[in-house]
């Protein structure tokens, strides 16, 4: 009876052998399975960075330039070329800082004359007629003695092709241009002085005062000025610098070089 049990457990123990053979000398080539949670849990690759969005602020803080050019620039002394003044002072300067006008320059006292007889002959001719045109009443007669063009008498504001008789009527404090005719008068009966002699713009220019500084006319001379001016206008005149009213030059050739009024 046992014996026929052997018989029937030998081969059991041989397969049994065998298996146990083949797990022993089989390597093992599978890697054990890992959970999930230590799959997650293994070192992954660092993603990379990504551009900050427009408006976010960078995580990566950014490292401040290191400022030494423009320490060296600051040790560095500046050299800015100044401007140019922006304003002429010489040009531009108001009433207050202006000098005053100066009376006219002399080299010499001022020789005063007063004997027609002694100039030029058609320089006398010349103030003889304006003179006659003057008392007249007429300062028509005024038109063919003041010329025409590029050799016309020079009178105060007239400028251009203007005619210069209705510019006097104008300046005259009655319309028909007596009160001019008057002045004319009276500044040709004063004394007179030669002028710029030797040159091209010689003249001879009545009255003297225009040529005189006012600081120097003794008494009977305030007098002489004083028959063209008044007190008042005197007193404007010393304030101004210079005689300032109507004045007339004749050049040696007889040509009536001017009738102007100011500086």
């Amino acid at each position: 009876m046992s014996r026929n049990f052997a018989n029937r457990t030998l081969p059991v123990r041989l397969v049994t052998l065998l298996l146990a053979g083949v797990a022993f000398s089989t390597p093992a080539t599978f890697s054990p399975a890992f959970a999930l949670s230590e799959l997650q849990g293994e070192q992954q690759p660092a993603p990379a960075q990504q551009p900050a969005a427009e408006g976010q602020k960078a995580t990566t803080p950014v490292a401040e330039p290191v400022a030494e050019e423009s320490d060296e620039e600051e040790k560095l002394p500046l050299e800015i070329p100044m401007p140019d003044p922006l304003i002429n002072k010489s040009a531009t300067a108001t009433k207050d800082d202006a000098p005053a006008a100066e009376e006219p320059e002399t080299t010499g006292p001022v020789e005063v004359l007063t004997d027609v007889s002694k100039i030029p002959a058609p320089v006398a001719r010349m103030r003889e007629l304006i003179i006659e045109a003057a008392a007249s009443g007429d300062i028509e007669r005024l038109r063919s003695l003041l010329g025409k063009g590029p050799t016309q008498t020079q009178v105060t504001g007239v400028t251009g092709d203007e005619d210069p008789v209705a510019i006097l009527k104008g300046l005259s404090g009655d319309q028909e241009g007596v009160e001019i005719l008057a002045i004319l008068l009276d500044v040709l009966s004063t004394g007179f002085v030669l002028v710029d002699k030797g040159t091209p713009q010689e003249a001879y220019v009545w009255p003297y005062f225009a040529e005189k500084k006012l600081s120097t006319l003794t008494a009977p001379e305030k007098v002489d000025l004083f028959r063209l001016v008044t007190a008042g206008d005197f007193a404007d005149m010393e304030e101004f610098g210079s005689y300032n009213f109507y004045r007339v030059g004749i050049m040696p050739d007889g040509k009536w070089k001017f009738f102007i009024a100011g500086d």
